[in-house]
């Protein structure tokens, strides 16, 4: 059994985001949440979210008793997102620009059997 959790138009680029769902990819939802909620990067914030999200959708649509100890994460990844646009000024009358990216992090959780 699986179940998958999607949290989409994170404020974070995907490069950013990527780093972090790679610690936990394959780890069981108990060791993943915890790795996540000791690091210090801003965008575990929003993975252990999405990683709590998932297990909860697993746990509540099952009719056996399930815990977060039986669960593992079995694909975790992240797709890149719209990009917003923004003009910054520059010397000489130019105008750089500023590019505001996003993410969509997917996180599927399976029991380990």
């Amino acid at each position: 059994m699986e179940a998958k959790a999607v949290n989409r138009y994170i404020p974070s680029s995907p490069r950013k985001m990527r780093l972090v769902v790679d610690l936990i990819r394959g780890l069981s939802v108990d060791n993943a949440t915890n790795i996540l909620s000791f690091q210090s990067k801003h965008a575990a914030r929003d993975a252990v979210k999405t990683l709590r999200s998932a297990a909860a959708n697993l746990i509540n649509n099952n009719e056996n008793r399930l815990e977060e100890s039986d669960l593992y994460v079995k694909e975790a990844f992240v797709d890149q997102g719209p990009t917003m646009k923004r003009i910054s000024p520059a010397p000489m009358g130019r105008a750089y620009r500023i590019r505001k990216r996003s993410c969509h992090l997917t996180i599927i959780v399976a029991t380990k059997n």
